[in-house]
């Protein structure tokens, strides 16, 4: 069965708003759009603050690996009997801690200045401005 033409007499029914229409309508607003609703993409440019990102986290893996390897090397020297290689055990996994530490902190800016993800003081204000303070009783009390 097709639809009648717009004000040719068919079946009318009631919408939603009490008034009469045609029972098959032609919707305006669902006609096929060309393009999209994007905006222009923006071109990378170069940043040079991550050019010196990557370098920091680059450096703090190689640190980090050459402190492991210093400190199992220091390891297999102290249990041979040398007392002094357990303090250089100490500072070289000490030393490696905190590079890792600080590569990984460098990857989050990295990943923060990319867009990939958000700082989290910007998440947490838009949690507690959604918020509505809580009223005591419940919805039984509002009845």
């Amino acid at each position: 069965m097709q639809c009648p033409k717009i004000g040719s007499g068919g079946p009318r029914v009631a919408d939603g708003f009490g008034s009469l229409g045609p029972a098959c309508r032609v919707i305006g607003h669902n006609v096929s759009v060309a393009g999209k609703r994007a905006g222009p993409k923006r071109k990378r440019r170069f940043d040079p603050a991550l050019l010196f990102l990557a370098i920091g986290v680059t450096f703090c893996v190689v640190a980090w690996g050459y402190l492991v390897k210093a400190a199992i090397d220091f390891g297999v020297t102290a249990r041979g009997g040398e007392q002094g290689a357990w303090l250089f055990l100490g500072f070289a996994s000490l030393g490696a801690v905190a590079c890792l530490f600080v590569g990984l902190i460098l990857v989050a800016r990295i990943l923060r200045r990319l867009g990939i993800t958000s700082s989290p003081s910007s998440s947490e204000s838009k949690e507690t401005t959604l918020e509505q303070p809580r009223l005591p009783g419940g919805r039984r009390a509002m009845r």
